[in-house]
């Protein structure tokens, strides 16, 4: 008995030991993969130029050519006010891909900052959707979760939302913020007018923060999302279209 007894507290102290160090490496692995992008980002901004003008708005000079060459599956540029977002957007075949590799289509568990595989990224899209991972240290959407804080919503500074392509500049205007458990139902795509109606009144009544922006079924709309609580629920972003001009980039 005793025998047994040494051999079940030997297992116990060899599954404790092999748990630890696989956490541990999960840890440094993941530290190894964020300090990768922050690498892969600051050699991006060297094709990213915002330019501030008198009267306060930013201009947005985006090299395009380079990155595409780069990445072939460059499809945009997004910036959200007081947060880290600040990424150039990939996309491709689908929604996997850049779960677990960042801009450079190396594998790493931070991902990158993309599309919907379903969204064309052309202005025709009515729910243009945006992912990216929540990271402990802010990057990617890591600092996404800022907008369900008070002194972010109650910042009107903070409502617009910059997104760039190749062929024009989008700007939208936050209506609705939440925390939600994981579901498939604001990552839709496609509607009809009255199915689009109906979404878009569920989406602001799940805010927590009125923004008193209009929305109707003849809008567009972009989300974006990402984990938070280890991936027990979701925090979501909707905007309204504003505006678009049309630019030319590098």
């Amino acid at each position: 008995m005793k025998k047994i007894k040494k051999i079940i507290l030997l297992l116990a102290v060899i599954i404790s030991l092999v748990g630890i160090i696989y956490s541990s490496y999960n840890i440094i692995m993941w530290k190894h993969y964020v300090d990768e992008n922050n690498k892969v980002q600051k050699e991006i901004d060297d094709n990213i130029e915002v330019i501030k003008k008198e009267d306060n708005e930013e201009e947005y000079n985006i090299d395009f050519k380079s990155l595409k060459e780069k990445n072939n599956d460059t499809i945009a540029y997004i910036k959200v006010n007081n947060t880290n977002i600040n990424y150039v957007v990939v996309k491709t075949k689908d929604n996997k891909y850049y779960l677990k590799h960042n801009f450079e289509k190396k594998w790493n568990t931070a991902g990158w900052v993309f599309g919907d595989y379903r969204n064309k990224f052309d202005g025709t899209d009515k729910n243009l959707i945006i992912y990216g991972h929540n990271t402990k240290n802010g990057s990617m959407f890591g600092s996404l979760k800022n907008v369900l804080k008070k002194e972010w919503y109650e910042n009107k500074d903070n409502h617009k939302i910059v997104l760039v392509t190749e062929n024009d500049t989008y700007y939208y205007e936050v209506f609705s913020s939440y925390s939600i458990k994981p579901e498939d139902y604001y990552i839709k795509t496609e509607f009809n007018e009255k199915e689009f109606d109906k979404f878009i009144k569920e989406l602001k009544n799940r805010s927590i923060y009125d923004y008193g922006v209009e929305v109707n079924s003849e809008d567009k709309i972009l989300t974006l999302s990402s984990c938070i609580n280890e991936g027990k629920k979701r925090v979501v972003l909707h905007a309204r279209l504003m505006e678009i001009k049309g630019d030319t980039h590098g």
